[in-house]
């Protein structure tokens, strides 16, 4: 298959990414962390605070810190158990016992790993993985890097400024063991959720970050030890204590001509030992394929990404009350975040809570990257639209939501649940209790015209990124949200009237009031 096939295929024929026959092997999935092994550890304090308000004064990071910081993006936070319902993929498993992050998952698999690069008076310098399972770090390897990193990054950063770099990777076998090749999509999905995470919890500690999209992958991926047979970095997040550092230096045209392969023999080889369960892991050719089409070898300029497309809306635009910024803990709100199944209730929404969660959303995406650069009115690559129900003082239907001027754009009235019910697969949801259907909507060439394959991937990462600060916003006002992938893309795209307008519906996301389901959980904060 080539590759704008399947990039087609997971957008709006998932059926075809997949085996009919696909059996998942329950017995032999892999843990949903990585274990190295034979490694010096740093062991990171379990007395997490239990609140994160944010405005405190940025403190210099030490290992305590750090500690709180990694915990609070992507710890073991808490273990459920629960009954699948009568539809689910795991129905004869019995009772379904999980443990749960901060961040939803695609089957609560988690296929992303973090490393980080540090430089703390209390801990050796080197780049160590985040050891999810015991709450440490694994040292991968010794040494001050800083001069390697701002070099695999083009030179753009002031490396030597940050005392951290953080890496996102994906682990691909940790949900292809599920999904197969449908589980490329979740992966940047998943990657952006956790990076939306990260950047929130990095305002509440006072870092300063930057997140970068384009970098020497093959150097990096050398520098932590990864095969990119295995696993590959998607995302590169240097952090600093100081608020006025300079994060996206213009090109280097000496630096341009530095390649992958080049700085990778800067640095001896390692390989290190680690555990996944899997008795049997699978072949995933089709994955390898993509990581290598979206891998950069030399680092060049990008012109800037075209202005987001809109879609042509009715004359009704409805103004949404003007409201402050929301204020909230964030430990709190993510301990509180839940994704419900069936549990969504019916009930009505004000024009207030709809214009909170809106606005919490789309004003909290806004982030430093190497994409936007220096760039005053950065480019909004994804944007929301939703399909709204009983909602005080808005008719039924389809609406863009435009955060310029704050306002509720339609496109199209009615009620559309019933639609949209019948394009899931699974009935795992009843839409038909959900006042608020959001979709995330991007380019429909998914960014690769400007950014090749790897413009795929970023667009999902976008997405997610996106989704996280949704939910989070959602959890604030007492709502619950959903991100599904199992919905009909060509049906919410004519709904939306997106189909000739050059975008497409990447994620669709059921928000409102639910009842707690029938669970037993239990803390893992202390």
């Amino acid at each position: 298959m080539n590759l704008e096939a399947f990039l087609h295929n997971l957008h709006y024929d998932i059926d075809k990414t997949k085996p009919p026959d696909l059996v998942v092997d329950w017995e032999d999935g892999p843990l949903a962390y990585k274990l190295y092994r034979g490694l010096q550890v740093a062991p990171l304090s379990s007395e997490v605070p239990l609140t994160l308000d944010g405005g405190e004064a940025p403190v210099k990071p030490d290992l305590r810190h750090m500690g709180h910081f990694l915990w609070y993006i992507f710890g073991l936070t808490h273990f459920s158990q629960s009954v699948p319902t009568s539809n689910s993929m795991v129905q004869n498993m019995g009772l379904l016992q999980l443990y749960r992050r901060f961040v939803p998952s695609g089957g609560a698999l988690y296929p992303n790993e973090l490393y980080i690069y540090l430089k703390l008076e209390d801990l050796p310098e080197g780049v160590y993985h985040y050891d999810v399972a015991h709450h440490r770090l694994v040292l991968l390897r010794k040494g001050n890097f800083d001069a390697y990193v701002a070099r695999a990054l083009g030179n753009r950063c002031d490396v030597s400024a940050c005392f951290g770099t953080v890496f996102v990777s994906t682990l691909f076998w940790k949900n292809f063991f599920k999904y197969n090749n449908f589980s490329y999509r979740l992966q940047g999905l998943d990657a952006g959720t956790l990076i939306g995470q990260l950047l929130e919890v990095a305002k509440r500690f006072g870092f300063s970050s930057g997140t970068y999209f384009q970098f020497l992958d093959r150097a990096v991926n050398d520098l932590l030890g990864i095969s990119e047979q295995e696993e590959s970095v998607y995302a590169v997040i240097p952090l600093s204590a100081e608020s006025a550092i300079q994060w996206f230096a213009g090109w280097n045209e000496e630096e341009r001509e530095c390649s992958a392969t080049e700085l990778c023999r800067e640095l001896p080889k390692v390989k290190h030992d680690y555990y996944v369960r899997s008795r049997k892991v699978k072949e995933f050719p089709l994955l390898i394929k993509m990581n290598e089409a979206s891998l950069l070898e030399w680092l060049r300029p990008i012109r800037q990404i075209s202005k987001e497309k809109i879609v042509d809306c009715e004359d009704l635009a409805v103004a949404l009350p003007q409201v402050k910024r929301l204020s909230y803990d964030l430990a709190a709100i993510s301990r509180k975040r839940f994704s419900p199944d069936g549990d969504f209730i019916m009930a009505k929404i004000s024009q207030e809570q709809l214009a909170y969660l809106l606005q919490e959303a789309t004003a909290s995406f806004r982030y430093r990257n190497d994409l936007d650069e220096a760039h005053e009115n950065p480019v909004s690559r994804v944007s929301l639209y939703v399909c709204l129900y009983n909602v005080e003082g808005f008719p039924d239907g389809a609406y863009r939501y435009d955060s310029t001027a704050h306002t509720l754009r339609r496109i199209r009235q009615g009620d559309h649940r019933l639609k949209l019910q019948q394009g899931m697969p699974s009935d795992n949801v009843n839409l038909s209790q959900v006042p608020l259907c959001f979709h995330v909507a991007g380019d429909k060439g998914h960014l690769t015209t400007d950014l090749g394959y790897r413009g795929y991937r970023i667009q999902q990462m976008e997405a997610g990124m996106l989704v996280q600060r949704l939910l989070l916003a959602a959890s604030a006002i007492g709502m619950g949200g959903h991100p599904l992938l199992g919905f009909d893309a060509k049906l919410c795209d004519e709904i939306y009237k997106m189909t000739s307008q050059g975008i497409t519906s990447l994620i669709q996301i059921p928000v409102g009031p639910y009842r707690h389901c029938p669970r037993l959980i239990g803390g893992l904060h202390v």
